[in-house]
This record gives C-alpha cells, structure tokens and sequence, in this order.
C-alpha cells in the first residue's frame, strides 16, 4: 500500500501542469501553442529518468536511490511554484520529470517480492497508484487553480512527496544490489540496449507502449481544448473533476491482476486494445457532439489502459528475473517517448484541425497497436520473431507447488510460468553470466561424483533435495 501511495504522489508530478495550460499561459503571457510545450518537457524529462536512472536498480541499493531521486524532485518543485520566468519554469519541469521516475523503481521491486502466481496481482496495485496519481493529478490541479491560484498547487505537491518520503524512509527494506559484484553502470546500459535489439516479446511490447501512451496522453492533453472550448466552455474545476471517472479504472485494479494471473497475457492485451480502439472510434465521431461521449471514452480509457498495461507488464518481467529494472526500464522509456509524440502531436493537430481529426489520429494509433499484437502470436517462442506456432492457448495452467523434503511445499518454480505464458518458453541465461557462474562454482564445491553418485536432477528439485538424495544413495550403497 505504502508502495502504490508513494507511486500516486510522485507521478502526479507529470501531469499538474495539463488542467493548467490556460492559467500557465495567462500568468506567463504566451499563446497555448507556446505553453503546450510544458507537457512535452515534462514527459521527455521523465523519458530521460526511464532511461538513465531507473537500470541503477539493478545495480545500487534501492532503498538509498529511491530516497535520493524523491528529495531531488521534491525540491524541484518548490522552484516551480517560486519561478516568474516561463523558461526556468521549462527548464525545472524537463528536470522533475527527470527524478519523477521513482515508482518505475518500485514496480520491478514488487514483482520481486511477489511469487509468481502473484506476481499481475502485486503489479497492479502499484500500476494502480500511477492510474490514480494522473487523477489525483488533474483533480487537485483543476480545482486548486480555480479557487485559489496555480502556484499553490506545487507547493502542495512538494507537501505531499515529502509524506511520502517520510514514509518510504520508515518502512522500505534496505533491499541489496541485484547486479554481481563488479559490474559498472555501463554494463548495465549496454545490457538494456542489447535486451532492447534482441528480445521479441520485448520489442513487441515497447511498440504497442509507444502507441498506447501517445493515445493516452493525447486524450487528456487535448481534453483541455475539448471541454474549454465550444459548444461547453467549461472551467478547470470542471475538467479536473474528469479525472474522478477514472476512480473506476483503480476500482478494478484486483480484478485485472487476478484475472491476468489466470490468463495468458497477451490474449488481455489483444482484448483491451479491441476495447480502445472502440473507444476512440466513438471519440472520433460524436466527442464535439454531447458531452456523454468525453465521459464515455474517460471511463473507457482508464479501464481498458490500465488492464492493459498490466498485462504487458506481467510479459516482459517473466523473461528474466535478474535484468527486471532494466526491462521496465525499455518498456517505460517507450510510454515516455509515446506520451512526447501524443503531447506533441495532439496539441498541434487539435489547435489545427479541430477534435474530428484528433480523434481519427487517436483511432490510428489504437490500429497500430493491434497490428504489432497480431503479428506475433501468445505461445510463440522466445526468440521468433513473427507467427503463432504453439497454437492460441488461452488459458495459463497454475504450475504445481514443489515439494520439498525439508522444508515443505515450495512456490512453483519460474521455468514451468515461463513455458506457459507462451512468449518466454525457452528461458536464456542471464546476459551477465550470473547463473552460469553460480552453477559452475556450485559444482566445484562438491567435487567429482562417482558413477554410483551421478544422477540427473529433476529440473524442479532444489539443491537441498539433491543432496538428501545423494545422502539416500550413499546409505543404499551401504
């Protein structure tokens, strides 16, 4: 809870400032076309975070690098709520978005912690403390700069990052570093770079991020346009308060997680992607129309986005456990560069060409996403890179609980999941070598077996069970 809290406040950073345009740009005294670039800043920014500082939780101490990166952008913040000059308000926004990636830390480290029939389930409470943080976001901002004046709401927003760090700092485990000793910072970029030119399901799942974000973040940018303009002409308070339909979307959250732990993911991610595009076709014929169709296509956005997002999420962290950080490192850079094209290019083509030829924009990147779904199907191999070999398999089989002689019943082991999510059949080792070398030197360190003494281990059976076993032989033998 303490996680997805922490995920709420910190990632509302990125979206203060989108109810905000119309004051932003009567404080600064610029047109909307030139304030329409603080959304941008501030989603590259977080794309620079994604990319550069989140893979360091694979390599330092979590517990310090979170408490590092949350009193940097708490800081930040109070200079946005002092500054009068509209380029060091750019400039400070580019840099929070940078230190606003701390939930993107957390998300790898609940995947963790959770076993692996658990593992959607402990992913969407914190995905849903993101969902809730973009409404809580827009709500406050909305409403706070209507009544009182913008500037209060950053320095609330610093209020709030400062709870949260206190929080994290009380309760958050020092967790130690995932990487094997030795490894340098470099490493661990040029290993993300390799996962992100030679993994499928990887690459597959950044695209359809890249596309999902840029429609996410085009709606509720241009939502602003949309409801302060005619025929409604309605004021801040009005379009923060769309941000209370998304409540349902968080309501939901255990449903999605549980449901995607009994699923094969990338059946969800096909059916909430059919969901969208629904969605948005309605935008694209009736948004300018009535006022039930921006309502309509909120609540459909959260509940079908948030899902999935869920489920590629669940994807890509069953490919490797010891590189997590750094896969949702590519996956979330590629919702940072989506959420830059959808602020950029649906601000332009909304002030352009009106809401019509946004909504079809919106429809286009809804197509885009099915296409790259449906070009690799759900039980394909590892490393193939197009086709359904494996058939369509919905459903995902529960692996069977170990039984260990000493110990009791053990969690499932990753290699059964992996083999029927599908995608991720043939696990490779780590791109580091770390369980080759682990192996090796567990080898060494029981010396030669005789011929009486070898055996081949069950792949579920853990190394106390091999042991008890070579115990049982010896006696045998006896």
């Amino acid at each position: 809870m303490i996680f997805g809290a922490s995920s709420t406040f910190i990632v509302a950073n990125l979206y203060y400032s989108q109810p905000l345009l119309i004051h932003l740009s009567e404080s600064f005294g610029v047109s909307y076309d030139r304030i329409s670039s603080v959304p941008t800043l501030v989603q590259g920014g977080y794309a620079a975070g994604i990319l550069l500082v989140t893979p360091l939780g694979d390599l330092v101490r979590r517990r310090q690098l979170l408490l590092l990166i949350i009193t940097i952008s708490m800081l930040l913040t109070v200079g946005l709520a002092a500054t009068h000059s509209l380029i060091a308000f750019e400039v400070i926004c580019f840099f929070i978005g940078v230190s606003s990636c701390s939930p993107q830390v957390l998300v790898p480290l609940a995947a963790d912690l959770a076993p692996p029939n658990k593992r959607a389930s402990a992913i969407s409470i914190v995905l849903s403390g993101l969902l809730l943080g973009v409404m809580f976001a827009r709500i406050m901002s909305g409403v706070v700069a209507q009544y009182i004046t913008w500037r209060v709401v950053y320095a609330a927003a610093c209020g709030l990052q400062l709870a949260s760090l206190v929080a994290l700092w009380a309760t958050l485990p020092d967790f130690p570093p995932k990487a094997k000793k030795g490894t340098t910072y470099a490493q661990i970029l040029t290993t993300m770079f390799r996962l992100a030119a030679t993994e499928p399901t990887l690459i597959q799942v950044c695209l359809v991020q890249v596309g999902a974000a840029a429609m996410f973040t085009e709606f509720w940018v241009t939502l602003t346009f949309l409801l302060g303009d005619s025929p409604y002409h309605y004021g801040s308070t009005v379009i923060g308060l769309f941000g209370l339909i998304g409540v349902v979307g968080v309501c939901c959250t255990p449903i999605y997680g549980r449901a995607i732990d009994r699923l094969v993911p990338w059946h969800v991610s096909v059916a909430m992607t059919i969901g969208l595009l629904s969605t948005f076709s309605l935008y694209w014929g009736a948004a300018g129309v009535s006022l039930a169709i921006p309502v309509l296509v909120t609540l459909g956005l959260d509940v079908f986005r948030q899902s999935q997002q869920i489920s590629l999420a669940t994807r890509i962290f069953m490919l490797d456990d010891g590189l997590r950080s750094r896969l949702n490192a590519c996956s979330m850079f590629s919702i940072c560069m989506g959420q830059a094209i959808g602020s950029a290019a649906g601000s332009k083509v909304f002030l352009q060409y009106g809401w019509r030829a946004n909504g079809a924009l919106m429809v286009a990147f809804c197509l885009f996403q099915l296409f790259v779904l449906l070009a690799r199907g759900p039980h394909t191999k590892r490393y193939t890179w197009f086709g359904y070999e494996g058939g369509l398999n919905w459903r995902r089989q529960q692996p069977a609980p170990v039984q260990d002689a000493e110990n009791g019943v053990s969690s499932a082991g990753t290699e059964k999941e992996k083999e029927e999510a599908g995608d991720d059949q043939t696990r490779a080792p780590s791109l580091e070598g770390d369980v080759r070398e682990k192996d090796e030197e567990s080898e060494d360190d029981k010396g030669p077996l005789s011929e009486s003494q070898t055996r081949v281990p069950s792949p579920t059976q853990d190394v106390d069970e091999e042991e008890k076993g070579d115990t049982r032989e010896h006696t045998t033998l006896g």
